[in-house]
């Protein structure tokens, strides 16, 4: 039994399972957008959230002084590990041609230098997951866009139209 077993295995061993979370989130925090499956969004979302959390922390420790620029480095580097590495993976340019940068200096340039100045005050819920009206075609999973949310955004409040709730009735005794 699965009792109190926090996660979703996703038909994959745990070392499977982190190599996708950490491509997905790669290619999140260089698109800002990526369409995958609910499952899949659900999970990468606290994987992401921490990884921005610490560019976050990057962020606000870089006041220029040497404790803080140690700091900053101290939070780079946390998230460098959990990206993992990127050496031997194969990147190709659109050319065909083995790339010339590395990914994951591009990545966390990108996570440090974008990303966490931009949620400098935002507490916490950097991603949304929207799910699509369509299933994917082969195994008819339910398909959802995770992206991050922009500059100055806020979560959108839905209410129902005309949802209040009716008067109750008068209570008569007698």
């Amino acid at each position: 039994m699965r009792h109190r077993k926090a996660g979703r295995i996703l038909g994959r061993n745990a070392s499977h399972r982190l190599a996708l979370f950490r491509n997905l989130s790669r290619a999140l925090i260089t698109h800002e957008s990526i369409r995958t499956t609910n499952a899949k969004a659900k999970e990468l979302r606290p994987f992401i959230e921490k990884l921005i959390t610490l560019a976050k922390k990057g962020a606000l420790a870089d006041d220029g002084t040497p404790a803080g620029k140690a700091k900053a480095l101290h939070y780079r580097r946390q998230a460098m590990a959990i990206l993992g590495p990127t050496h031997g993976t194969g990147v190709y340019d659109k050319a065909g041609e083995p790339a010339t940068e590395k990914t994951a200096d591009t990545v966390l340039k990108k996570l440090f230098n974008v990303i966490g100045p931009r949620f400098k005050e935002r507490p916490g819920g950097y991603t949304r997951i929207m799910k699509l009206h369509y299933r994917r075609l082969g195994d008819a999973g339910e398909v959802s866009v995770i992206e991050m949310l922009k500059e100055g955004e806020t979560k959108v409040v839905r209410t129902k139209e005309g949802a209040s709730a009716p008067a109750p009735a008068p209570v008569t005794t007698g």
